[in-house]
């Protein structure tokens, strides 16, 4: 790991690397997260959400223009790598994505996922990929569309060769999707079109609509997981207990329980989990969920040493 240590996000260092521009931030003091545990950077994607014709034109919500320019043409992808990470052959995944009128970089910092994710100390790379940068929009731009999500993970795989974190022929191993409020729209179409087997969906009070395709991922295969946390002024509540009657139909087996009353261990142990949860729509990530999630999944193993 580079001992290269820097203070704040306005020391970045700019490389080039076959035509891809790296912002990179070493020992982890990503937006003012004080890590010296990790190595923190951004890449570009052509494969992420945007630019894309869907919003070509920009989007228009409540009367504001939301222009192309200013929200749908970043392509950032913000990958956070614990220190000690081990990956051989092949190296697991963890991809969040943000809601309404958020970004890459504020979401690290206001959910304090970088936090959480190397408290947690898995064996794992966590992986922010942007989406509508700063606009209430839930649209999945090209991570819509078959295999792109693949192409994705395969240029999060380059960036991490890149700077010698995993060796060449280490490939992706497994992969979970975390998200709040409006990213479940891109996370659906990924399970339905990304070309990329995903282990796990976890969403953070994001159960607004897309029900028939996370129920139909579930069913498809025991092995996938899904956490479904939940509110009651989120705008959620609803549409999770319409899931829950799809499940009680399906005959599927799920754990429903109030998030204060909630063990550790039932995250590792139930393929299935509807938790609900007293906190307001914003709060519901921090401090700790995440990391429990994680810290208790039984698909991450944690670091050695």
């Amino acid at each position: 790991m580079a001992g290269c240590i820097i203070s704040s996000m306005k020391q970045i260092n700019r490389v080039f690397f076959f035509g891809v521009l790296f912002f990179s931030i070493y020992a982890g003091v990503a937006s003012g997260q004080g890590h010296a545990d990790a190595t923190i950077f951004h890449i570009y994607s052509s494969h992420a959400s945007f630019p894309d014709t869907g919003r070509a034109k920009g989007h228009t919500y409540d009367n504001v223009l939301y222009t192309t320019p200013e929200h749908y043409s970043d392509s950032t992808v913000l990958i956070v790598v614990p220190k000690n990470l081990d990956a051989k052959k092949k190296v697991d995944i963890v991809f969040w994505f943000h809601g309404w009128r958020n970004n890459v970089d504020n979401a690290l910092v206001h959910y304090e996922l970088s936090k959480q994710f190397l408290a947690s100390n898995r064996n794992a790379v966590l992986v922010l990929a942007e989406t509508a940068r700063d606009a209430p929009d839930s649209y999945g731009g090209k991570l819509e569309n078959p295999g792109v999500f693949s192409a994705l993970v395969a240029d999060v795989l380059a960036g991490l060769k890149s700077k010698g974190l995993i060796p060449p022929r280490c490939t992706a191993g497994r992969i979970l999707l975390g998200g709040h409020s409006g990213a479940y729209r891109v996370m659906a179409r990924i399970i339905k079109n990304g070309g990329e087997p995903v282990d796990e969906v976890m969403l953070f009070d994001a159960l607004y609509a897309e029900t028939d395709i996370f129920t139909d991922w579930v069913k498809a295969d025991p092995g996938h997981r899904f956490i479904d946390l939940f509110t009651d002024h989120g705008g959620t509540l609803d549409e999770t207990h319409s899931m829950i009657k799809l499940f009680d139909d399906a005959d599927i087996n799920y754990l429903q329980l109030e998030e204060k009353d909630i063990v550790p261990a039932q995250y590792h142990s139930q393929r299935v989990l509807f938790i609900h949860s007293l906190k307001p729509h914003d709060e519901i990530v921090n401090p700790d969920n995440f990391r429990l999630m994680l810290e208790n999944n039984p698909f991450l193993k944690p670091i050695k040493g």
